[in-house]
């Protein structure tokens, strides 16, 4: 029998999308008071690998990724995913923007060996967490770079995402040392 221990933290990440400048920012102020400052932060990155959010969110959409200072428990992932989509629907129903779907906030966090993503949408790959929550490995780190699995949404195979976790990764690094 293996003995039990307690995981080692994670790096939290959320990407987060949306047409607009000033959403992202309330995305990012709101996080930033729940989850502390902001460690990393990519480049926006053109969302052009599908259509998928068009109809709810508008075209133009701009993707950007926070990793957050504050080591995190990857037990907590639900938690996460549950309050980034309350905040969704709150930036939502203030009739702030034209669409209806603004923002979206997609939490997840990476480990040295892996990117985890939550979802609300089961599919085989993914795995139940709790309250309506799953969990999926997006991509993982192997012979010093990232790799993706066959389900592994386009847009997270980009090289320039590559870069952005890899740093992440360093930092996380860093960190535990």
């Amino acid at each position: 029998m293996g003995s039990l221990r307690s995981p080692l933290s994670v790096l939290r990440i959320v990407a987060a999308f949306s047409r607009h400048d000033g959403a992202l920012a309330w995305g990012r102020e709101k996080l930033c008071e729940a989850w502390g400052p902001v460690a990393l932060e990519s480049e926006p990155f053109p969302f052009v690998d599908s259509t998928y959010y068009d109809a709810s969110m508008g075209t133009g959409i701009q993707k950007s990724f926070w990793a957050f200072e504050t080591p995190a428990d990857a037990g907590e992932l639900p938690a996460w995913k549950l309050q980034s989509n309350e905040w969704e629907a709150e930036l939502a129903a203030s009739g702030k923007f034209p669409e209806e779907r603004p923002l979206n906030l997609d939490p997840g966090y990476l480990t040295l060996a892996k990117l985890v993503l939550a979802s609300t949408k089961d599919f085989a790959h993914r795995i139940y967490l709790r309250d309506g929550i799953f969990a999926e490995i997006t991509l993982f780190w192997r012979q010093g770079k990232w790799e993706g699995h066959q389900w592994t949404f386009p847009d997270y195979r980009r090289p320039e995402y590559h870069r952005f976790f890899t740093q992440c990764r360093e930092y996380l690094h860093g960190a535990k040392k």
